[in-house]
């Protein structure tokens, strides 16, 4: 399976490949390749004779390999993009055309938020004649290294507070996240390292009352600030949901319990075992002095109880407000 950087490089180099077959959960890599080939491949004159899009729930298998069987008009490729194509019905009977595809055509195939069974004759050709690409959701713990690499190719940096914040937000959607940080770059001179306050004035993420602010609180059984923080979400439920508030404690509270249990706590391990960023480590060696095994336990029970709450188990008349209130009293008690 190729990967990502690779394509890119290859294509960068002018090396082009008949079929680019892109699948997978996550668009933003399915989207910045077939991006690149429509831009770069033809000039814009040669565009116009030879560049044509596709729509899957709009075309037929037969249509699309009918288009790829020809030949470019004064040009050496035509290019050939067939964009949701998870909406195509029988793709299968796209292997005909991939066992022997036309040199000249650049066909790229976008099969978004699905997978391709590895057990079907079209996979199994397209892995041997074709660019096959699998576009993967990264995972959340994943995220700040990425914004600092996407940041570092546009000429900026953020603090590790930043990208955590970012992070917290925002998820693991890429595009969601490019967006923002490319918003937050027009207004911003190249070299500037991105802060808590460059995130509130331009993305509207509040640097003092977020999920990594209460998770500090907690921390530091700061009850007043915590109950501060619970209060600005409750009166603005959209931008901080429950649920994400208490996804991130548990992510919190389980690094902890691994924490406790890592014999080699030395920086550098606990940041490699604990899939977090060298300046985060303090926190967790605080953390584990502030709470021991048995309340870390206790406290990722309550999480899942009042997960269970949040989503309506057990629970018919009290707001996300209150429960959240009730259950930082019990982690902090």
């Amino acid at each position: 399976m190729t990967t990502y950087q690779e394509i890119l490089k290859e294509l960068n180099n002018k090396i082009y490949k008949p079929i680019y077959f892109l699948f997978g959960e996550e668009s933003y890599f399915i989207d910045k390749i077939t991006d690149y080939i429509a831009d770069n491949v033809l000039n814009d004159a040669e565009k116009a004779f030879n560049q044509t899009i596709l729509y899957g729930k709009d075309s037929k298998i037969e249509d699309i390999i009918n288009n790829a069987k020809r030949f470019p008009m004064m040009a050496n490729y035509q290019v050939l993009i067939v964009k949701e194509a998870q909406n195509l019905r029988g793709i299968e009977k796209l292997a005909y055309y991939v066992e022997q595809p036309l040199k000249s055509t650049i066909l790229v195939i976008n099969y978004k938020y699905k997978k391709l069974d590895k057990r079907t004759k079209l996979y199994k050709i397209l892995n041997k004649n074709a660019v096959l690409f699998e576009s993967k959701k990264l995972y959340e713990n994943q995220i700040p290294a990425w914004i600092n690499t996407y940041l570092k190719e546009k000429k900026y940096s953020a603090t590790p507070i930043s990208t955590q914040l970012l992070t917290d937000f925002l998820g693991n959607n890429l595009s969601k996240i490019t967006n923002e940080l490319d918003k937050l770059m027009i207004s911003l001179p190249e070299k500037t390292i991105i802060n808590p306050e460059h995130i509130e004035k331009n993305i509207g993420i509040s640097k003092d009352f977020n999920d990594f602010e209460l998770q500090n609180a907690v921390l530091n059984r700061n009850i007043l600030k915590a109950n501060r923080i619970i209060q600005h979400f409750g009166r603005n439920t959209k931008d901080n949901p429950i649920i994400r508030t208490i996804n991130t404690l548990a992510s919190f509270f389980i690094k902890i319990l691994t924490y406790h249990f890592t014999n080699d706590k030395s920086k550098n391990n606990i940041a490699s075992v604990l899939k977090i960023n060298p300046y985060f480590v303090k926190d967790y060696v605080k953390a584990a002095q502030t709470f021991n095994i048995k309340k870390v336990v206790s406290v990722i029970s309550l999480l899942r109880e009042y997960d269970m709450k949040a989503k309506g188990y057990n629970n018919a008349t009290t707001s996300n407000e209150d429960l959240l209130k009730e259950l930082i009293f019990k982690i902090m008690h």
